[in-house]
């Protein structure tokens, strides 16, 4: 099966979206200290590179491992949990702030419309159900959040000038 290009604007939209965040999260994130823990900006900027590459590796071994369910579930998990990050926590620190987080932009703008996009054709070309949409939504979701905070760490460590 040829793999469409439209699972390629994951790449796209990831890549803008977590620019947005590196440049200006960890600023935004003093003004948000009652809901948002303030980031260090080297140990942040790091931890979104990594997730990045992620997105990028994922892709890649879903493109070109298609029959592989652990890529297919990865990806398109990956999909489903940036979208709920434009929701939680972009969308819902705007709100209860009143003041612009960071993210949100590219996130209503290009995460979830080409997320969605994706999905919708993966489901309606039966390539995964909605049902294995959602579950690995929330798998590689939880994954994602376990893993930013020790990427920080990480970043603490390794950036250190």
């Amino acid at each position: 099966m040829d793999m469409p290009i439209i699972y390629l604007l994951f790449l796209f939209a990831i890549t803008l979206h977590n620019i947005e965040e590196a440049l200006w999260l960890p600023r935004w994130s003093k003004c948000a200290e009652n809901f948002y823990k303030n980031v260090e900006p080297d140990a942040f900027r790091f931890a979104v590179l990594i997730i990045t590459l992620l997105a990028y590796l994922t892709t890649g071994l879903y493109l070109f491992f298609p029959g592989s369910i652990i890529f297919k579930y990865l990806y398109f998990g990956f999909l489903g949990a940036m979208i709920l990050n434009a929701v939680i926590p972009h969308f819902i620190a705007t709100v209860i702030i009143k003041k612009y987080c960071p993210g949100l932009i590219t996130a209503l703008f290009l995460i979830i419309p080409f997320n969605t996009l994706i999905i919708a054709f993966a489901v309606q070309s039966k390539v995964i159900r909605l049902g294995e949409v959602i579950g690995t939504t929330f798998g590689v979701a939880i994954l994602l959040l376990g893993l930013i905070p020790l990427l920080q760490k990480a970043g603490k460590k390794i950036i250190n000038y």
